[in-house]
């Protein structure tokens, strides 16, 4: 009957039907999905290879220096040096070293008090002595630190020491060999009797200490904190930090 006729789906009851649109369907949308996925490649090509082409090159620039060593190789993570110049480097090289080197002298501490070793004699007028405060950073910080009055005489020594003392041409000294070189013609240590070969592996050596004592003393301090929540470590070397 004509009822019974326009209740019959003509892609179930011809299955060739249903077939070729489907097959239609799915190539236009294809062929849309094609479309934009080329004009998205063209338009990042448009960009993208030349910066990509001018940050390769002056990132290659510094694959050769001082601390682009086995097994990282060059590794700036951050992008620190993207689109940098030798000045921007040298700045960064100098204060890497200046961390280092505190951070060196920080863990080195950490080790030597906590063995017990302490100077002699009082800390301050009222015959506090050095051994009588707590080692870390507690002892700056934290109900049983040392006065105000001493924690701001060692940051203004530390000034001193920053701006007349630990000084290189990145900040008004003399020139010196290197980012980091503070012997303005008196701390020398003999140096200059060293050939090239042994001076930058002793630079490497220093670099690649400083960066272990960055990370050294930064695990120090978060177990310090995690002492004040009863999870006390014993660690290499230095112990339980108590």
């Amino acid at each position: 009957s004509t009822t019974d006729l326009f209740q019959v789906d003509p892609y179930e009851t011809f299955p060739a039907h249903k077939l070729v649109y489907h097959t239609l369907c799915c190539s236009q949308e294809f062929k849309m999905k094609l479309a934009i996925l080329s004009a998205l490649i063209a338009s990042a090509a448009a960009f993208a290879p030349a910066s990509q082409k001018a940050t390769s090159t002056k990132l290659n620039a510094f694959e050769g220096e001082l601390g682009a060593q086995e097994p990282l190789g060059f590794y700036d993570p951050l992008g620190l040096l993207n689109d940098a110049d030798q000045e921007r480097f040298d700045r960064l090289r100098y204060v890497e070293l200046k961390h280092g080197r505190i951070a060196q002298l920080a863990f080195l501490g950490q080790i030597v008090t906590r063995a017990g070793i302490h100077l002699p004699g009082n800390i301050d007028f009222s015959g506090d002595s050095f051994d009588s405060y707590p080692d870390g950073a507690a002892a700056l910080f934290g109900p049983d630190a040392i006065p105000q009055a001493g924690l701001l005489q060692i940051v203004a020594f530390v000034g001193f020491l920053e701006l007349f003392v630990m000084k290189d041409s990145a900040n008004g000294a003399e020139p010196g060999d290197f980012p980091g070189d503070f012997r303005n013609g008196a701390l020398d240590f003999g140096w200059d009797t060293f050939d090239e070969e042994t001076k930058l592996s002793k630079r490497a050596i220093e670099l690649n200490n400083g960066r272990a004592a960055q990370l050294g003393i930064l695990g120090l301090m978060v177990h310090e904190k995690l002492n004040e929540i009863d999870m006390v470590a014993d660690l290499p070397i230095i112990g339980a930090l108590q």
